[in-house]
């Protein structure tokens, strides 16, 4: 069994820097194996790492699914490398409503980040096929519409009142 104390977290924190793959999926799956316990030190990851750190940091928070690692998830989604913000999005949609009002959220305050807007439409059009269906869909309509910097704040707005209203999110 993988110890969860500081410095086997720091170590394998240390580890998803490594030019080995071998070494860094080793140290991923360890950091998955600790947890939750994990996941402060994979979402610092997330802020500072080197691109293979980050891809690394972001599927092991995918793998844990603990939804208090939402908010760094959606940051995630403007991501510089584009498999950091796939893996994200498919973390947020993995949490399915857990990861939804924070990402809600952002697209009311930053709309106008396109790389934000691309994530949340991944996002979005997955978690739209299922139950949540008649609150996102004016929201995916809205990023796929002519002027989504607009109506997607509009429409996110719109959803997440009327998620809360229901007590879903």
């Amino acid at each position: 069994m993988v110890g969860t104390d500081n410095s086997s977290i720091k170590t394998m924190i240390a580890a998803l820097s490594s030019h080995d793959d071998g070494e860094r999926v080793r140290a991923r799956h360890a950091l998955m194996a600790m947890g939750k316990a994990a996941c402060p030190s994979l979402v610092e990851v997330l802020k500072e790492g080197e691109d293979h750190a980050r891809w690394e940091a972001v599927k092991a928070l995918d793998e844990i699914g603990d939804p208090a690692t939402a908010p760094a998830l959606v940051k995630a989604l403007k991501d510089e490398m584009f498999d950091v913000r796939w893996m994200a999005a498919e973390g947020l949609i993995r949490m399915n409503i857990k990861g939804l009002k924070p990402l809600l959220q952002a697209l009311i305050d930053q709309g106008e980040s396109d790389l934000l807007r691309e994530g949340a439409h991944h996002v979005i059009h997955d978690l739209a096929k299922g139950e949540l269906k008649k609150y996102l869909a004016p929201v995916l309509a809205a990023l796929e519409d002519i002027a989504p910097r607009v109506e997607a704040p509009v429409a996110a707005y719109h959803a997440l009142e009327m998620l809360e209203k229901t007590k879903i999110c």
